[in-house]
């Protein structure tokens, strides 16, 4: 088994700015330092300048420096605005800006022994299907001819899976895929298309199986909180979710490469706990000392995911949800800046 985390969570009990966030969110673990001694190559980041790219580049850098290395570690990203790639040039991590649905920008990009597949596309989806299928099932395949002689760990969703009954536990990776709404059939397609060519080349693969990443300027807990502080209604009909610590996410991700098979090594990746959406609200409500304005019932089912596999592997995560509730209701009460990117974790008809 492989080294657990360490208790990150008693090392802060605030989170006070942006700066201390991304310093916490790409600092590396010993197992993280172990693991980028274990690539044996470069790392290549594909996508790297969304929600979760900087920050596991930024930690993949530092572990490699930790570690002695003298590898490159590589985001690209078409960097449409200029924040993210400075903060990744900052920190060592060498940037390409590419439009990765270009085939020749593609093509041109350099080879690595190792690369993360991170690009894909959620929310925007209803009214736009055709791009929602080119990034996240075209693409994919492209990934895949193009990096066939690499170690490829992608990520996926949780959002494959159907809604189960709360009290069983979610779906385990061997739950049938039964995806609800077009964005989570790419995300099906996205799949099949790494393991597809997987079994073509003989391409070592592993999808992680995310749901849901959460840092104080985004997520589900984020949403939550800034309802309630916010005084406006939480609907419950989708009573229950996962999430994790994008740190703990991030750390996972580094170590999966030892995973990589073919076909592939399938991981769920979230945390340990059903999260109660009436409950959280109503933690946060005592935080606050608002009463949280609570509408609907609980629907009996939800989308969960069962990361026992993952937390048998990598020992639970470092951040408890207790703190992340913490951390979270002190960002929101500072008025801290946010993605301003609702999760719409509550949907329920696969339109996002």
């Amino acid at each position: 088994m492989a080294s657990r985390l360490p208790p990150q969570d008693r090392l802060q009990a605030v989170i006070t700015g942006v700066e201390q966030l991304e310093e916490l969110l790409s600092r590396p673990t010993a197992a993280d330092v172990e693991a980028m001694r274990s690539l044996g190559g470069d790392l290549l980041l594909l996508g790297v300048g969304g929600k979760m790219g900087p920050s596991l580049a930024l930690r993949a850098r530092r572990a490699s420096n930790e570690a002695g290395l003298k590898i490159k570690v590589i985001g690209v990203a078409r960097f449409t605005t200029p924040t993210s790639r400075q903060l990744l040039e900052s920190g060592g991590v060498e940037t390409i800006a590419a439009d990765l649905l270009d085939d020749s920008a593609l093509d041109n990009l350099p080879n690595a022994s190792n690369v993360i597949h991170l690009a894909a596309r959620k929310f925007g989806s209803t009214g736009d299907e055709a791009y929602t299928w080119a990034m996240n099932t075209y693409l994919p395949a492209r990934v895949a001819q193009r990096f066939r002689a690499s170690r490829i760990v992608a990520f996926s969703s949780g959002n494959v899976y159907p809604f189960l009954p709360i009290a069983g536990g979610g779906a385990v990776e061997e739950t049938p895929l039964e995806p609800v709404g077009e964005y989570a059939t790419t995300a099906v397609g996205r799949e099949r298309m790494f393991t597809h060519f997987s079994r073509q080349y003989g391409t070592p693969v592993t999808i992680l199986r995310l749901n849901y990443a959460v840092e104080m300027r985004y997520g589900v807990l984020l949403d939550i909180g800034r309802k309630v502080f916010q005084r406006e209604p939480i609907d419950l009909t989708m009573g229950s979710a996962n999430v994790i610590w994008q740190g703990d996410a991030n750390s996972v991700c580094l170590r999966s490469f030892s995973l990589c098979q073919s076909p592939p090594f399938i991981l769920n990746l979230t945390g340990p706990e059903t999260l109660s959406v009436r409950r959280v609200a109503i933690r946060f409500g005592e935080i606050f000392g608002v009463k949280p304005d609570l509408q609907g019932e609980e629907s009996p089912t939800a989308l969960l995911n069962n990361a026992s596999r993952c937390h048998k592997l990598y020992g639970y995560p470092s951040v408890s949800l207790e703190q992340l509730i913490d951390w979270t209701a002190a960002w929101i009460g500072a008025g801290n800046e946010t993605l301003d990117k609702p999760t719409h974790f509550e949907a329920r008809d696969g339109k996002f």
